[in-house]
């Protein structure tokens, strides 16, 4: 049976970067998105190109019964998932009193649920292709605790300790748990008018997407637990180890 990598969200940004990257490495791709995305012309491209197998699912995710049917539709397919990347997600800004309440529902659902049952369900395809690996989506907000970010940065936190916590059971069995947790890219175009806006401090941690991915995947088929993508990103996450919570506050309360 063949093995496939499965990446959600892999329509642009991040996870477009991801996918060409693993097709360059001959490997195998289901891909994920939203319907109307662009997911048809990416996979011809990505066989076209790089002679690899692609099957592409247009499907939101944001539900129990999508994620259901995900799964049965790859195991119609009679291919099996070796790695799978958990990057869809739902972003957001803005103060908690003026959100709307469906929206962070369905956020919560699609960057909380969404992957831990994703990886539930796979949970065999991984263990009948070990060496195998889950890689999870975070972010840099799962870290620092930003006005305006409260429901996304949240979302990341959980995440974060969720894949740790997984790692640890997941081992014996030669599966590699991994989280990436890059700072803001330029994903898409409002994306990058947004992050001509942040301040400063802000800006300095903006990479483009093919660069993180390059890194994230050197470092997820190393076995690397927390991934943190640029030196100052990096800089950032060793000063935080040491300023304290006043400078810190200080510092990010108007970071966005």
């Amino acid at each position: 049976m063949k093995a496939y990598t499965l990446i959600t969200g892999a329509s642009q940004g991040f996870g477009k970067a991801l996918a060409i990257e693993y097709a360059k490495k001959m490997m195998n791709l289901v891909l994920v998105s939203l319907p109307n995305s662009g997911l048809p012309t990416l996979s011809d491209f990505l066989k076209t190109n790089f002679k690899i197998d692609v099957l592409y699912f247009e499907i939101d995710l944001s539900s129990k019964e999508n994620c259901m049917n995900l799964y049965q539709e790859v195991k119609n397919e009679n291919i099996s998932i070796k790695y799978l990347i958990n990057n869809a997600g739902m972003l957001s800004k803005g103060l908690f009193e003026d959100m709307n309440e469906d929206y962070f529902l369905t956020q919560i659902n699609v960057n909380v649920a969404t992957p831990t049952l994703l990886t539930k369900l796979f949970i065999n395809d991984f263990k009948l292709n070990a060496p195998s690996g889950i890689l999870n989506v975070s972010s840099m907000a799962s870290f620092f605790h930003l006005p305006k970010k409260q429901v996304y940065g949240g979302t990341k936190a959980y995440l974060l300790s969720f894949s740790k916590s997984l790692r640890k059971e997941l081992k014996p069995y030669n599966i590699s748990v991994s989280i990436v947790c890059p700072g803001g890219m330029n994903t898409t175009t409002g994306l990058c008018l947004q992050n001509r806006g942040l301040s400063w401090i802000s800006k300095q941690s903006i990479m483009n997407p093919e660069d993180v991915a390059k890194i994230t995947i050197k470092k997820f088929n190393k076995g690397k637990e927390v991934i943190i993508p640029g030196s100052v990103n990096k800089t950032f996450m060793f000063l935080d180890s040491l300023l304290p919570a006043k400078i810190k506050n200080r510092l990010t309360k108007n970071a966005i």
